[in-house]
């Protein structure tokens, strides 16, 4: 790593859900043995199904270290992972991502819905607003968040996106370049307006 950063925590963000690309789980497995063999805790969703579960679990089963946070509404939906290090209920989804924050010193999106989009772009939105400046990647598993990466280069092309916060993603194709790119990491300097007006 960077002398920048000290990666200790890495909070996890993705599905639910499996999905229907059997390689999602597998490269979620790959991430967890990773954790554990780089002595990073993971921090997620706690959940123990989906990726959720898959993550945590090749963690685990490699000696690593897992922290998950998550909702009391959720912990029977989600089916709260119950042989976590340690397993956060709070009373809300705002504290379950304020948490997730504040423990984390970096963010990875893998595969997932609505929630993994909402987790991913609100992290991102926090940086954008100079909240803080830890890293945030995208770990592309099979080109699964093409569309949203042209749905971002869109934006920035019709003006709402400045084309400086690009550098916000670390965006990749494996965990191994992911982990690679990470330690090249060197936070962007954020600007005090939203967009200049010469970007526009």
């Amino acid at each position: 790593m960077t002398e920048h950063l000290e990666l200790r925590q890495l909070c996890v963000f993705c599905g639910s859900s499996p999905g229907s690309n059997p390689f999602y789980r597998e490269v979620a497995g790959q991430l967890g043995r990773a954790l554990a063999a780089r002595e990073i805790v993971l921090v997620y969703g706690g959940g123990g199904i989906g990726l959720m579960g898959a993550v945590a679990d090749a963690t685990l089963a490699a000696g690593g270290q897992v922290t998950g946070v998550i909702p009391a509404g959720l912990a029977s939906r989600e089916v709260a992972h119950q042989n976590l290090t340690a397993l956060e209920v709070v009373a809300t989804m705002h504290e379950r991502k304020a948490r997730m924050a504040d423990l984390a010193d970096a963010f990875l999106a893998l595969p997932g819905g609505m929630g993994t989009f909402d987790e991913l772009f609100e992290i991102i939105t926090w940086a954008q607003l100079g909240i803080h400046q830890k890293p945030i990647g995208l770990l592309n598993i099979d080109h699964y968040f093409d569309p949203l990466i042209e749905m971002v280069e869109h934006a920035i092309r019709e003006g709402f996106v400045s084309p400086h916060h690009r550098g916000l993603l670390i965006i990749a194709d494996s965990v191994d370049e992911w982990f690679a790119r990470l330690g090249q990491f060197q936070p962007i300097k954020i600007s005090t307006r939203w967009i200049e007006m010469s970007e526009i």
